[in-house]
């Protein structure tokens, strides 16, 4: 009867998650293993005044009914995997074999469009995820410490850079280190280079939209942090304080070990989020400089040169990969933290 109960009581969830997370990861598998069918040609006699010559033109009808009878593409099993635009197994193979140095391995590893965006994305991952999680501590912390009068204008403002949409404030952003912009005319007259450019330099790109995914990301650890904070057990602060424990004690001893939930929670949150970077790059036009793997998805889908449904399938697995690998030290925890509960 308890097993019956229990079914019953997960089944909605089961039936969500089969159509809505394993039926979408499936097909773009799927889809990962084919690629797009090349246009059909055909030989046409075409005359003239001066005598008849062939020529090769596409068969227009012949392609679309190829695409009609076979909708996923041409079966390519896992070559879109290991070709120059993901893996590139082969040309890291050369690679490797022609670099007298890991400097110059390196160099030629990052040319390649893959693992370049793979370089930017996790950089800004293991940047931005842990800056978030000090930052929106820092700011409850003083939060609430506030006067209670002042608190609640305080958490409004501190909201705010969540509360604007990612395009809309890396767009705002965008415009103030431009060299019209507030930041980037005044760098040009501290400076005195009327030439400066913050977009103009890859590594300063970078800095702008780590900072960028820093100032929008804080405001939501913030409000977690400072909800968990108001959980925190006053008859032990008081305890700690009575011992001659510090405010750095109390907060080292006290606070933090009560808010490690909520610190694997906000972990988990911004470790997936982080790691499909792709508003900022859009905001800021800067995948001159800087790529993402869901960039590189978004290119393939709304490229100029064709849509691309195998070669953004394949990074989508690969992505999502690269996001289960980075959730697998934060869920571990959580499962041996659980069960020591339950032991």
């Amino acid at each position: 009867m308890k097993n019956r109960t229990f079914f019953w009581f997960i089944l909605p969830s089961l039936v969500t998650m089969i159509l809505f997370i394993a039926l979408p990861i499936g097909s773009v598998f799927i889809q990962s293993l084919h690629i797009e069918h090349g246009a059909v040609f055909k030989e046409v006699k075409n005359c003239g005044p001066f005598g008849c010559k062939l020529e090769i033109q596409v068969d227009v009808e012949a392609s679309a009914q190829l695409k009609a009878d076979r909708p996923l593409g041409k079966f390519n099993g896992f070559g879109t995997y290991n070709n120059r635009n993901h893996l590139a197994v082969s040309e890291l193979a050369q690679a490797w074999a022609d670099s007298p140095n890991w400097k110059i391995f390196l160099s030629r590893t990052y040319n390649l469009p893959f693992y370049r965006a793979l370089a930017f994305t996790l950089t800004y991952t293991f940047v931005v995820t842990p800056m978030v999680l000090l930052l929106g501590f820092c700011i409850a912390l003083g939060v609430n410490s506030l006067p209670k009068q002042f608190k609640g204008p305080t958490i409004f403002v501190s909201l705010l850079p969540m509360i604007v949409t990612p395009l809309i404030g890396s767009l705002i952003l965008f415009w103030m280190i431009d060299a019209e912009g507030i930041l980037g005319s005044t760098l040009q007259w501290l400076f005195e280079d009327p030439n400066l450019s913050l977009k103009a330099s890859p590594k300063l790109t970078w800095i702008m939209l780590i900072i960028y995914g820093i100032w929008h990301s804080a405001p939501f650890a913030f409000i977690v942090f400072y909800a968990g904070l108001q959980t925190v057990p006053t008859d032990t602060i008081e305890a700690a304080m009575i011992d001659g424990a510090s405010r750095w004690e109390r907060t080292r001893y006290v606070v933090l070990p009560h808010l490690v939930p909520l610190i694997v929670f906000i972990s988990l949150i911004q470790l997936m989020d982080n790691f499909r970077v792709f508003e900022p790059i859009v905001g800021f036009s800067a995948q001159a400089s800087a790529t993402s793997l869901s960039w590189i998805i978004f290119n393939d889908l709304a490229g100029g040169e064709g849509t691309f449904f195998g070669s953004a399938g394949a990074t989508s697995v690969l992505t999502i990969l690269g996001v289960a690998v980075l959730l697998i030290p934060v869920l571990l925890r959580t499962w041996r933290d659980f069960k020591g509960k339950v032991v």
